[in-house]
């Protein structure tokens, strides 16, 4: 479903995407191949190489790390426990040496992502429509984790794009985030 929904924001000249959903108490990764001819077809599912759900989300990471006062090192350790578990995704080797090719994009469809696009584009309250789609760089990616890693709880509680609800467990899917994109970094 999380590629269905997202299909017409992948870009066709790429090799391939990482899809990825971070949700409350685990996060699916979704390898699109669209180079190789043998998965060739009509529709973009047809494209699906691999795919794994992970046992970490927003909701239970932030549980066993904390998610009001996030420290650097906290933020590390949270980080480091999910590239961990990212060693096992299926044909992890092949995927490496695509994106090492530089051709490969990460298309996300969560909150945290959404809320990183808020943030980024200052929004004085969440509008879908000026965040859906958005293509952000790596470097605005860093830049907006920093700058909600240096927030305080009460500073990320009044951010409108992320609220009291999401305060605590906004930097919890940054660390979801920050791991995929140290195992797999992409420029997009």
């Amino acid at each position: 479903l999380a590629v269905a929904g997202c299909a017409s924001l992948v870009d066709r000249h790429a090799d391939g995407a990482i899809i990825f959903d971070i949700g409350g108490g685990s996060s699916e990764l979704i390898w699109l191949d669209l180079k190789n001819s043998k998965m060739a077809g009509r529709g973009i599912a047809r494209r699906i190489r691999t795919w794994a759900s992970l046992p970490v989300g927003v909701v239970n990471i932030s549980e066993r790390h904390g998610g009001v006062n996030v420290t650097p090192s906290i933020f590390e350790a949270m980080v480091a426990e999910v590239l961990t578990l990212l060693d096992d995704f299926p044909e992890v080797d092949a995927l490496n040496a695509m994106v090492a090719k530089g051709e490969v994009h990460m298309l996300g469809t969560s909150g945290t992502v959404t809320t990183l696009a808020g943030v980024h584009l200052g929004l004085d309250h969440y509008d879908r429509r000026k965040v859906d789609g958005i293509w952000l760089s790596t470097g605005d990616v860093s830049l907006m984790t920093q700058k909600l890693l240096h927030m305080s709880y009460d500073e990320r509680s009044l951010n409108a794009c992320i609220g009291r609800e999401r305060a605590d467990l906004v930097l919890g899917g940054c660390a979801i985030l920050e791991a995929l994109r140290r195992k797999w970094p992409c420029n997009r």
